[in-house]
Parts: structure tokens; sequence; C-alpha cells
């Protein structure tokens, strides 16, 4: 387990409801590639808004509000919690910013959801610019707009491609 987050027996039932959301249910404490692990909690919360229908775009800006809002104030809870910035248990920054990338009036196909991943991790690793700059922002903020802006420019990239290289239906249910 993740050192920054392990449970004490003693520990509230709060902070074990808060350690579990903050982890997307404990992805986030995998050993190894923790906001790799975490983005697939954003896989399944999109696989679970599309099943909404004709309600998706509806459903995943409810749970966009939620997650950024819910994420601001984890993320100064899990800073404090290890006594440190930005701790690699926390990926609800790793969920929201996926949903940022598969961000579609339609609920997205498997290709989108793969395709989205990839892309949405390549741009969270690299970091490119402003979220670098917006990372270093203190607290819940600074944790979850560099994803938001990793997942806007994976966002930009799917939309390229569902125009350029393949028919835009093979990207929507």
């Amino acid at each position: 387990m993740n050192g920054d987050a392990m449970t004490d027996a003693n520990e509230s039932t709060a902070d074990k409801i808060k350690l579990a959301l903050s982890t997307s249910f404990y992805l986030g404490l995998a050993p190894v590639a923790p906001g790799t692990f975490g983005t697939l909690g954003g896989v399944v919360l999109a696989v679970a808004l599309g099943a909404t229908g004709g309600y998706f775009f509806l459903a995943l800006i409810v749970a966009l509000t939620v997650l950024y809002l819910g994420g601001r104030w984890l993320g100064d809870w899990a800073e404090q919690r290890a006594a440190g910035k930005d701790p690699q248990f926390f990926v609800v920054d790793e969920v929201l910013g996926y949903l940022v990338t598969i961000a579609w009036f339609a609920p997205p196909s498997a290709l989108t959801l793969v395709v989205g991943f990839a892309l949405f991790r390549l741009f969270d690793v690299t970091k490119p610019p402003p979220a670098k700059r917006l990372e270093r922002l203190g607290g819940g903020d600074g944790i979850m707009l560099d994803d938001v802006i990793a997942g806007i420019y994976a966002f930009l990239c799917l939309a390229l491609l569902r125009a350029v290289v393949l028919e835009p239906s093979a990207w929507v249910n």
C-alpha cells in the first residue's frame, strides 16, 4: 500500500470514506503507476454515464462539477494527510481529467475510451503549458487544474482524430 495513504485502525469513519473517495475506491493505492490505475476509475465512470443514454451530456456535466468541487475539498485533506503537495494516492484529478477528455454530446465508444485513456495519460505525464504552472497552485485547485488542462489537450486530439482519421460514428455509441 502507498505509504502516504496507509490506514490506521484508529482512523475515523469520515477519514476512511475520504480515503476511499480520494483514491477512486483504492485504485490510487496501486504500488506502481497510481495515476494510471486511478484513471481507470474515470473509465468506469464514463461507461456508467454512457448508460444514461440521451442524458449522457447532462450526467457528464454534473459528474464534472461534483468531481471538481469534491476534489478541491478532498485535495486539501489529502495534502494534510500526506504532509506534502499533490500526493500520489489522490486520483480524483485523474478521474476528472479523463472525463474532460471523453466529454462529448453522446456516450463514448470503446475506441474513444481506449484512445482517450492513452491521450490523457500522455498529457497528464508531460504536463504541457499551462498545466505545469497550474500544478504549482496550492491545495485542491493546484491538484485538479493541471489534469483539467491535460484533459482539454487530450479532448482536442480526440476531436481532431474524429474529424480527420476515422469516421465520426466510430467514436460514439
